[in-house]
């Protein structure tokens, strides 16, 4: 019985107990403010050969841009010079050919004088003094015209153009070549380096056997 109560007592003892108690924690201040870790920035190392072709590229690149616009520029040129010299052509085209039918309407009044001295110098008792007024107003008539650029076309002995001679008929003869102005029926005129009215003939031919 004191055996048992011995042990009870030594079991129950306080000091028989384990007492674990869990280690204090304590809070420690930290300061408010937030330290950022640095960001680690990798560079991806390239090739040198790489920013080189790059480069070289891009010089090629505006080499051939500039070589475009060049050539597009000396195409304009070329156009605008083509575009002047086209225009000053017509403007002298215009100017030389502007009178062209008041010119032409003149004509017959040069056919008119042209007959009149004629038939004057036919005629027997014809007044001197009229006929030699008639010859100075046609001189002066072509001078005019002359200075307008009008000039009269050959046509008498020379070979026959029909660029500028119009044949109303053929004659046979054995003393001129073939196809031959023999006679002018009415004088042609050029202006400038255009036919006005060509000339009306007779051309000649061969012969029949």
């Amino acid at each position: 019985m004191t055996q048992e109560a011995n042990v009870t007592e030594t079991l129950e003892s306080p000091e028989s107990v384990e007492h674990h108690h869990e280690p204090e924690t304590k809070e420690v201040a930290t300061d408010d403010r937030v330290v950022e870790e640095p960001e680690v920035v990798t560079v991806s190392e390239e090739p040198v050969a790489s920013s080189e072709n790059t480069a070289e590229d891009q010089i090629k690149a505006a080499h051939e841009k500039t070589k475009e616009y060049y050539e597009r520029m000396l195409r304009i040129s070329a156009e605008f010079e083509n575009y002047k010299k086209r225009s000053a052509r017509e403007m002298d085209s215009f100017r030389k050919f502007a009178n062209e039918s008041i010119l032409k309407d003149l004509l017959p009044v040069v056919d008119n004088l042209e007959r009149a001295i004629s038939s004057s110098a036919a005629a027997q008792g014809a007044d001197q003094c009229i006929t030699e007024g008639v010859d100075l107003t046609l001189k002066e008539i072509l001078r005019v015209l002359a200075r307008y650029g009008v000039n009269p076309v050959e046509a008498q002995g020379k070979p026959f153009d029909p660029g500028i001679h119009e044949a109303v008929m053929q004659q046979e003869s054995e003393e001129v070549p073939e196809n031959t102005v023999l006679t002018e029926f009415q004088r042609g005129y050029t202006l400038h380096e255009r036919i006005l009215r060509p000339a009306m003939v007779v051309v000649s031919k061969a012969k029949q056997a």
